[in-house]
């Protein structure tokens, strides 16, 4: 699905991107996660959260560190490193060498009236290569829609919005000034350089989504980042990277998730709440506005505060200040 967005290099052997190691005739077909990595895949290792699914990885390869190689299948063939997001920031970057940067589009033109028969466009609209957008969609002007994005049918997309690297289901909303599919923010920091980690993922927005003026949605960096079916974001929401939010979920405004986070079915944010990175929301789940969410939640959950707590647990602390 990404190899469209991203040139990636082929026929690359593993001793290619790491000379030292000694598995012959192994060609790398891609870099992914754990869970979805096949045989020829490479994968990688980097945090005991995701011990689970290092157990049951399909992958042959893995980048670890010595500490967690344990976890891993025994036939699995570990790659022990100090680094693990600094190694794969090397390798991708090996893989994928222009994906750590976004270029300017440059295949964008006006859109061709007799591709788009049933697509409604306002004025200085852009249309990239390979683009497709269903019928009765509605683009406004001074909307960016760049190379190979897919826009499912009665979609309305506001105006002044850029959308690349990204999957747009039916029904779909997206109302002023939205940024989708955007490199996320990720680099490696090093003393005198910063590595830029390169962003290979998608965003995929599901069926019947409503996106409000001013939201940022970053795409995957290995992973792919996910909107789910008849979820509305209010304005200025901003989702980061590798970030899964389930259906039926209400988020409000100025509402901030980091990395990777997952976040269940009929999940409600309040206003100003901020989701730490590589959490665990469960399914109907409530946030209090303001919140500061640090650690995982459990389904059907009240928290509110910062860090957030039970509802019951933050009042009774309230009533004792």
């Amino acid at each position: 699905m990404t190899k469209k967005f991203f040139f990636k290099k082929k026929k690359l052997y593993i001793n290619q991107l790491f000379p030292k190691i000694n598995i012959k005739k192994f060609i790398v077909n891609d870099i992914k996660p754990l869970e979805s990595a096949n045989e020829n895949d490479l994968t990688f290792f980097d945090s005991i959260k995701y011990k689970s699914e290092a157990n049951k990885t399909k992958a042959k390869v893995c980048i670890t560190t010595a500490k967690l190689e344990g976890f891993l299948p025994i036939k699995n063939h570990k790659i022990i490193v100090e680094n693990v997001l600094y190694e794969l920031a090397v390798v991708l970057k090996k893989i994928y060498p222009n994906a750590d940067v976004d270029y300017p589009d440059l295949s964008l033109k006006k859109p061709n009236q007799k591709k788009f028969k049933t697509v409604k466009f306002g004025n200085n609209v852009l249309v990239g290569k390979n683009v497709k957008i269903g019928s009765n969609t509605i683009i406004g002007s001074n909307t960016i829609i760049e190379h190979e994005v897919k826009i499912e049918k009665n979609c309305i997309i506001g105006s002044n919005v850029i959308i690349k690297n990204a999957f747009i289901g039916e029904n779909v909303v997206i109302q002023d000034n939205c940024k989708i599919g955007q490199k996320g923010f990720g680099f490696i920091p090093l003393k005198e350089k910063n590595i830029k980690f390169p962003h290979i993922g998608i965003v995929i927005v599901d069926k019947d989504v409503e996106i409000g003026s001013g939201c940022t949605i970053d795409r995957g960096s290995i992973d792919n980042t996910f909107i789910g079916r008849n979820t509305y974001l209010d304005n200025q929401v901003h989702i980061a990277h590798n970030v899964k939010i389930g259906s039926n979920c209400m988020i409000a405004g100025q509402v901030g998730f980091a990395g990777s986070s997952k976040v269940g079915n009929n999940v409600s944010i309040g206003g100003q709440a901020g989701i730490s990175g590589h959490l665990k929301i469960g399914n109907n789940v409530k946030i209090g506005g303001g919140s500061g969410v640090v650690k995982d939640i459990g389904d059907n959950q009240i928290v509110m505060g910062y860090p957030a707590v039970p509802l019951r647990e933050f009042l009774k602390k309230k009533s004792n200040e």
